[in-house]
This record gives structure tokens, sequence and C-alpha cells, in this order.
């Protein structure tokens, strides 16, 4: 796996990132953050380009200090890929159903134009979002805020396909199959593939039959890109962006959980059962708080107000409050939630921060939803290698 080569926050003072966080159980330390960039704001005349974070697959992060737009533009969205890029021949591609269904299906994009046709803005997180700040350093792509974006999509209902297919009594998931293939060879995870394997999940039909899942065919506006999963991927409205496969092929209605490579191995964390780890599969997006601006190591000028921004979001719910800290989590007070968002989007935020005396300060944002769930302090580690969700420290230097 490629990895960043910036190395600016080696940089930072161990000891006084300590100092500041030192009422926080914090499970990691900014300054053993392999790669972590320094990333100062930019507007979008000056946007610097995507960040990549390996090279076939193409796995490509949004610079989330140059935020300035509730909708991502396409070209800037995030890119999350397991296999190379798939070659798509439309005059043979056809959505095929089947499984426990009455009437199997072969559909055709033109097909699928014809159902009613809906528009929805959802935000799409990938679960490993911000694992290049984990301590111990965790298997995967290190990303670092980027891992996510709020985009609009247009497409059917995945309910709409189940419906006209027929779904059997007894059937449990519908599993979500990709055009991308391919097969795993210096894997971190100690699980190899079975050989060459397509990219897959599934949905519990209760979910996939939610309005908020659809089959998505346009993205802002436009026709998918090959990147983004042309010419047809699903998105999942308020679960991790695993779900949302890109390049979809094939429905397959199951009447049994799905327990495939995705599913399991990897995109599965450890739930505590009567005391005893169980691995389940990673769903639904937690409460999180980004902060992007003030940038990493940005410099902010001293006794001056400063604009604190950001975005929040949530899962199956919407984001009722964040709050911020300028002096490592001893106190909080309450950012203003611009009035944009709703249910499955981001919601922007902005705290004014009149900067003291110079040296070097650590900020914080946690967001509450309406469902009473706030962000986490500290890592979960049973969570393995996903849903990286915790409160991350933004240290700034003031002068």
């Amino acid at each position: 796996m490629e990895q960043p080569t910036h190395n600016d926050a080696r940089s930072l003072d161990r000891r006084a990132l300590l100092r500041g966080a030192a009422a926080l159980p914090l499970a990691y330390a900014l300054h053993d953050a392999p790669g972590l960039a320094a990333q100062p704001p930019r507007d979008s005349a000056t946007f610097p380009g995507m960040i990549s974070r390996t090279r076939n697959p193409d796995n490509l992060e949004f610079p989330f200090s140059t935020l300035d737009s509730f909708v991502i533009p396409t070209d800037r969205f995030y890119i999350r890929s397991h296999f190379p890029t798939p070659t798509i021949d439309m005059k043979t591609w056809r959505l095929r159903v089947e499984g426990e269904v009455e009437r199997p299906l072969e559909l055709t994009l033109a097909d699928l134009r014809k159902l009613p046709e809906r528009t929805m803005t959802a935000v799409l997180e990938c679960s490993g979002n911000s694992r290049i700040f984990a301590i111990p350093r965790l298997a995967g792509v290190l990303w670092e805020l980027g891992g996510v974006g709020n985009a609009e999509w247009t497409g059917v209902p995945l309910a709409a396909v189940l419906e006209r297919a027929g779904v059997r009594k007894g059937a449990v998931e519908v599993i979500l199959e990709g055009a991308d293939t391919g097969e795993t060879q210096d894997s971190p995870s100690p699980y190899r593939t079975p050989g060459r394997i397509h990219y897959a999940r599934s949905l519990p039909l209760a979910k996939a039959r939610r309005p908020e899942v659809m089959l998505a065919y346009r993205m802002n506006g436009a026709d998918l890109t090959p990147s983004h999963g042309h010419p047809l991927r699903v998105v999942v409205g308020g679960w991790y962006g695993m779900a949302s496969v890109k390049w979809l092929t094939r429905l397959v209605v199951t009447d049994r959980p799905f327990q495939g490579y995705w599913q399991t191995m990897e995109y599965a964390f450890f739930e505590r059962r009567h005391g005893i780890p169980v691995l389940v599969p990673v769903t639904e997006l937690q409460v999180k708080a980004q902060i992007a601006r003030p940038a990493l190591q940005e410099v902010v000028p001293a006794r001056r107000p400063y604009r604190v921004f950001g975005a929040a979001w949530t899962g199956e719910s919407e984001v009722a409050r964040v709050e911020v800290s300028t002096d490592g989590g001893k106190t909080w007070a309450a950012a203003r939630l611009q009035d944009q968002g709703g249910p499955y989007t981001w919601r922007f935020w902005e705290y004014t921060w009149k900067a003291p005396a110079p040296g070097r300060h650590i900020l914080m944002a946690r967001a509450t939803d309406k469902r009473g769930r706030t962000q986490s302090m500290q890592r979960d580690h049973d969570r393995r290698n996903t849903m990286i969700s915790h409160v991350l420290p933004m240290v700034v230097e003031v002068r």
C-alpha cells in the first residue's frame, strides 16, 4: 500500500500536546501519526487538488481544510476503491436481480430510468476516515479528515426494484455486488481473499426498503463518473460508505445473513453481547464533528477574532448540537449551527474564537444528535480499524 509522504506533524511538541490534553483519556497522540499532513485553508480559486492515499486502486482524499460548499463538487469528492476501476460496456451491462424473488430481472439503465425518479442529498463517509490519527497504527488506507463528502444523488429507490422482482417470504437480506474485482496481495489483514472476488455488501431488507436507499445514476446533476460508480451505484443514507456499492451489477435476495469477505473479515467490528465480543458488520454512521478551519498547525493571529468552522453529521438521526473547546477539552462552548441541513446530510457550524496570547493551543469539536448520542472523547478499540468517530484535537499556533 502506498503511503503519504508528508511529515509536517512530526514537528509537533509531544509534551505540549499532552499537557493541553491532560484531562482527556485520549487514545492517540498526533506526534506519532505517520504521514499526517498540515493543510492550510484554501479557497476555491487555489484548490490544491486531491490528496492521493493509494494508486491502483485509486484512493483520493478531499483536503478538508478547503471545505467551502454544502455540496462537494464531484471532482473534489473523495474516491474509495478496493480494486481498479472496472471497464463497463453499456451495450451489454445489465442489473440482474435474482435469488429469493418471484420474478428474476435483467434491467438496462433505460429500464431503470423509467421507474419513478427521486433526488436526495446525503453524506458518505468512509468507515476508515481519520484512521491516520489512531495510535497504534491501524490497517487500511490512512485517511486524514477528507474521506467524507456531501453530494446530491439522483436515481430510483431500491425498494421499487425489489417490489418489481417480488421478494419471497422468508427473505432477510439483499446482497449488492459490484463489477470491481480483484484479490488481496500484501494485505495487512491476516485474512486474504479466497482468490479473485467481487466487492459485495448486503443490507437487511428492512433497511433496503427505506426511502433513503437508492440506486443512483446521477451525482450532483450529472451522470456518475467512472470513479464514482458509473453507470449505477447504491447510496445508503445514514450508513458508512462501504454499504454504497459502486458499479452495481447484481442484487441477490437471500434467506440468510450474508457472510462474505467484506461483511465479516473486513468492515466488521466487535460488539459485546453478554460480555462476549462478537464480530458484526459496520452499518450506521456515528455522530461526529470535524474542524475544517483552522487546519492542523495553522498559524492564527493573536488577540483577534478567528472563525472556527467545520461540519457535523450522524446516522439515522440529525445533528442537534455542536460544542467547541479551545483549551484541550477543559471547557466547552456552543457553536452556531447553520440552517442548511436535514436527515442524512451534514450540517455546518461555526464559532468565533478570540485567540489568546501566542503559543500552541488545542481546539476540539464534538457533536450531539437528536437521539442524544454525543461524540466520544476516547477511541473504542473494539471497532478494530473502522468508525473513527471520537473527538480529534486540532493543534494550532497562535502568533
